[in-house]
């Protein structure tokens, strides 16, 4: 039996991704971005259907030694580095590889002697993003004091991140990428390309890849469909009908009123609300699909149930299955447009009163 809501994650669209950014690099060597419990899918059977990934990547420490609970040998990337001697500790007894982006995380290196050296670590350079990174003015000191300690064992790689990677044939995209091929030497491994970048700016791909939003089989780019980059959605989010209503004219739906019946409406109550992750900008203006149809939700999204109006699908009966994206008529990009949002937070806000059921579906 299904326990509603749930998201169906199909592990054989993940596994189609990955060899699509095979595909598209197969120079290159990949770090599988992972981190927000892989995009809300769930660690565990992600980074196992991940496995060909050269590396995984995580946001924090936490994220990290939760990988290697579940068994993953694999180099594991910490983005935001460690913030504490106890920390850098924690890192190098999990085989966890931070990377360094300010002066203080260098320091704690230094002044620290750990049992076992730290392997596959990043000096994150700032090139435009404005947010984490070493002046280009202060990294060959940061490299010159990380690469004499001997808490560090192998080379230091540079990494640094696209601001604009969504906008195609962006020049400031090859103006960052030309700042850290100015500054690398010959046998120093880079890594900047991120989904968008893999997709429409070849010359980024370079040694290490970072795909994220792709593996999930979502489009970075606002005008250009999933489909079309040669991707399949891995997550199917739906739920249950779980009443309906007969409105009358004037009768109003939910908290607030905000939307009023103009005739006679069969209206469904639908077993998701915000309290499962589906997003509150939804209200009054998305869209769900139900017995192959897509209807409106009407009024606001509460805790736990949605309105929706079944006017144009009367033969609904309480129990048909609710399609809130995923499906060929409902992307999530479609879902997230409604909502003025993106697709990672929608994936990310999934909560985790949402079962994960995991599945091979091949088509």
């Amino acid at each position: 039996m299904i326990s509603y809501p749930v998201a169906i994650i199909n592990l054989a669209a993940l596994e189609h991704n990955f060899s699509r950014i095979k595909q598209l690099a197969p120079s290159s060597q990949i770090i599988s971005v992972v981190k927000s419990n892989a995009y809300g899918h769930g660690y565990s059977e992600v980074v196992r259907s991940l496995n060909g990934s050269d590396a995984f990547a995580v946001a924090r420490l936490s994220e990290g030694i939760q990988l290697r609970e579940v068994g993953i040998n694999h180099k594991i990337v910490l983005l935001e580095g460690i913030l504490a001697t106890s920390e850098l500790e924690v890192a190098a007894d999990y085989d966890l590889s931070p990377v360094f982006h300010q002066q203080d995380q260098v320091d704690i290196l230094l002044q620290s002697k750990l049992f076992k050296p730290l392997i596959f670590c990043w000096l994150m350079l700032e090139t435009g993003m404005h947010r984490l990174g070493f002046s280009l003015n202060n990294v060959t000191d940061a490299l010159r004091s990380l690469s004499a300690s001997k808490s560090i064992s192998g080379s230091i790689g540079l990494m640094s991140h696209f601001a604009n990677a969504d906008l195609a044939n962006d020049p400031r995209n090859e103006k960052q990428l030309n700042a850290v091929l100015d500054i690398a030497e010959d046998s120093q491994a880079i890594s900047m390309a991120n989904s968008a970048s893999i997709l429409s700016f070849p010359a980024s791909h370079q040694d290490w890849l970072r795909p994220g939003l792709m593996l999930y089989g979502a489009s970075p780019f606002a005008d250009i469909r999933a489909v079309d980059l040669g991707l399949k959605p891995v997550m199917q989010l739906k739920s249950v009908l779980t009443a309906i209503q007969n409105m009358r004219t004037g009768d109003q739906v939910g908290y607030g009123g905000d939307w009023q019946a103009t005739k006679m409406t069969k209206l469904g109550i639908v077993r998701i609300g915000y309290g499962d992750g589906y997003n509150r900008g939804l209200s009054c203006v998305g869209h769900v699909s139900i017995l192959g149809k897509l209807v409106r939700v009407l009024g606001r999204v509460s805790m736990d149930m949605i309105c929706i109006d079944l006017h144009t699908c009367s033969e609904a009966v309480v129990g048909d299955e609710v399609v809130l994206w995923g499906n060929h008529q409902i992307s999530i990009e479609q879902v997230a447009r409604q909502a003025k949002t993106i697709p990672y937070e929608l994936m990310c806000q999934v909560s985790g009163r949402v079962v994960r059921e995991y599945r091979h579906i091949y088509s």
